[in-house]
C-alpha cells in the first residue's frame, strides 16, 4: 500500500512560533487555524475554567480590531469561524476565500498581540460561561455525563479530576489581574502553532507568518503542571443524581497506553472493536442481542488531541428492570470475552479497514458539516505541539495498520482490568414509566 504523502512545509519563526503550511489547490479556499498548548488540562491550579474562558475573551477585541469586528471581517469576507478548548489545547480557526488570507492573518495576530482584556469583556464573559454550563450541563438529561462526572472519580491529579468547565467560586474569584496574567503567560508565540491549509503556497504562507507574526515578542516559557497519574490499584467507584433523564445510566472508563506506543496502536484497535457504532460488540451485545441497554457507546474521545493520561470509556443508559450490578455484568462478559478469545483474523482485517478509511476521512473532513479540511488541520496542530512532527500525519497510520491479534488480545489483558478502572453511575430522581403509562398532568 501507497504511503500518504500529504504536500507541508512547517518553520519555526525566531519568536518561536510553529508554522505549518499544507498547500492544496483544489478550491480557492484557505483555512486558518491558531493552537494554543493551553487547555483544561493545563490551566493553574484554583483556575479553573480559565482555559474555556479564554476561548470566549478572545473574540471580544483587540487592539486594533473593537469586539465583533473580528466576527464580521470574516463573515464579509464570506468565510466562518469558531473556536474550542480542549484537555491540552485551545484553538482558533478561520475559512475563507483565498483572497482574505492575509486579513485573517492580520486579526489573529492582533489578537494575539494585544487582546483587549478589560473588566467589562471579563465580566460578561464569565456570565456567558456560567450560563452555558447551567444551559449544557446543568439543565440538560445527562449533561456532562460522563466527560464531566468521570474526572474526578477517576484521577487523583488536580489537572485531570477537576471540573474542565470551571467552578462558578473560581470564576468569579478570578479579577482582571489574574486574567491579564494568563494571557501573557499562555498566549504568546512561543506556545502556538500556526496553520494554512489550501489555497496558498507554501513558501508564500512561511512569509506572511513572518510579516504578521514575526514582531510579536515571545514569552517566558509557561510553567506546566505534571499531568502524570500515581499507579491505580483499585477500581473507583462514583454516584451522580440524574434530575431530568428517567433511565439509569453507567460510565466504564480505562486508562489508555501512552500515546505513540505499540500498546496504543492496539487499543485503538480493539476501541474500534467494542465501540465501532452498531457494529460494536458493546452495541451488538447490550442493546441488540440482549436488550438490556438502549444505548451503549463511546470509546476513545480524539485519540491524537490528548497528551496525557485519557481513558477509554463506554456510556451505557440501561432499562430500569435491570439493576446496575446486572448491567456491569453483561458488560463485564463483552471485555471477558475479548480477553480470553480475542478476535479473529477476519475481524482484524474488517477493523484495520475502518481504522484507515476513518483516518482518511478525518483527513478530508470538516467539522460539523462546515469547516474545511478541520480535519487535517487538528492533526497537525497537535502533531507539532505534542511531538514536534507535523509529518506524522503521513506516517503515523503504520503502526495502526501493523498491530497483531495477539497484541490486541495482550491490551484488553493488561489494561482492562477491574483494578484499573473507574465507574459512574448517573442514578435518576424520576424513575422511569411502565410501558404504555402515561404521566399525570
Amino acid at each position: 500500500m501507497k504511503r500518504l504523502q500529504i504536500a507541508m512545509e512547517s518553520a519555526k519563526l525566531a519568536n518561536g512560533l510553529n508554522v505549518v503550511v499544507a498547500p492544496d489547490t483544489t478550491a480557492p479556499v484557505v483555512t486558518v487555524g491558531v493552537y494554543y498548548k493551553i487547555g483544561f488540562r493545563l490551566e493553574p491550579q484554583g483556575r479553573s475554567g480559565f482555559a474555556h474562558l479564554f476561548e470566549h475573551m478572545m473574540f471580544q477585541g483587540s487592539a486594533n480590531a473593537p469586539k465583533m469586528q473580528h466576527i464580521k471581517l470574516v463573515n464579509s469576507s464570506g468565510g466562518m469561524l469558531n473556536g474550542s478548548t480542549s484537555y491540552d489545547v485551545t484553538n482558533y480557526y478561520e475559512a475563507v476565500p483565498s483572497n482574505a488570507l492575509e486579513r485573517v492573518l492580520w486579526l489573529e495576530a492582533d489578537r494575539m498581540r494585544a487582546l483587549k482584556v478589560d473588566d467589562e469583556n471579563l465580566k460578561n464573559q464569565r456570565d456567558v460561561v456560567k450560563e452555558e454550563v447551567r444551559v449544557n450541563v446543568m439543565n440538560q438529561p445527562y449533561g456532562g455525563f460522563p466527560w464531566l462526572d468521570m474526572p474526578p472519580v477517576a484521577f487523583r491529579n488536580w489537572a485531570n479530576a477537576h471540573n474542565f468547565y470551571g467552578d462558578f467560586a473560581d470564576l468569579d474569584a478570578a479579577d482582571l489581574a489574574d486574567v491579564q496574567a494568563f494571557f501573557k503567560t499562555y498566549y504568546v508565540p512561543n506556545n502556538a502553532v500556526l496553520l494554512m491549509l489550501g489555497d496558498v503556497k507554501a513558501e508564500e504562507g512561511i512569509a506572511l507568518a513572518k510579516k504578521y507574526f514575526g514582531e510579536i515578542s515571545a514569552g517566558a516559557p509557561p510553567p506546566f503542571a505534571d499531568p502524570s497519574e500515581p499507579e491505580q490499584g483499585e477500581e473507583r467507584r462514583g454516584n451522580v443524581e440524574e434530575k431530568f433523564g428517567t433511565l439509569p445510566a453507567m460510565a466504564i472508563g480505562y486508562v489508555i497506553p501512552k500515546r505513540r506506543t505499540a500498546d496504543w496502536c492496539a487499543m485503538a484497535l480493539l476501541d474500534q472493536a467494542l465501540h465501532g457504532g452498531r457494529a460494536g460488540r458493546m452495541h451488538r451485545e447490550l442493546v441488540i442481542e440482549k436488550q438490556i441497554a438502549v444505548e451503549a457507546g463511546g470509546g476513545i474521545d480524539d485519540i491524537f488531541g490528548y497528551n496525557g493520561p485519557t481513558q477509554m470509556t463506554t456510556r451505557v443508559l440501561h432499562k430500569p428492570e435491570y439493576s446496575s450490578q446486572a448491567t456491569l455484568e453483561a458488560f463485564d462478559a463483552v471485555v471477558r470475552e475479548v480477553q480470553e478469545n480475542g478476535i479473529s483474523a477476519d475481524e482484524l482485517e474488517q477493523l484495520k479497514v475502518k481504522w484507515r478509511s476513518d483516518y482518511y476521512a478525518t483527513l478530508e473532513g470538516g467539522r460539523g458539516g462546515y469547516m474545511p479540511r478541520y480535519g487535517l488541520m487538528h492533526l497537525l496542530a497537535c502533531f507539532t505541539l505534542f511531538d514536534n512532527e507535523p509529518q506524522l500525519a503521513n506516517t503515523i497510520l503504520d503502526g495502526f495498520l501493523a498491530v497483531s491479534r495477539e497484541e490486541i488480545q495482550a491490551v484488553a489483558k493488561k489494561y482492562l482490568r477491574n483494578e484499573k478502572r473507574a465507574i459512574v453511575f448517573r442514578t435518576p430522581v424520576k424513575a422511569a414509566l411502565p410501558a404504555g403509562a402515561k404521566e399525570a398532568a
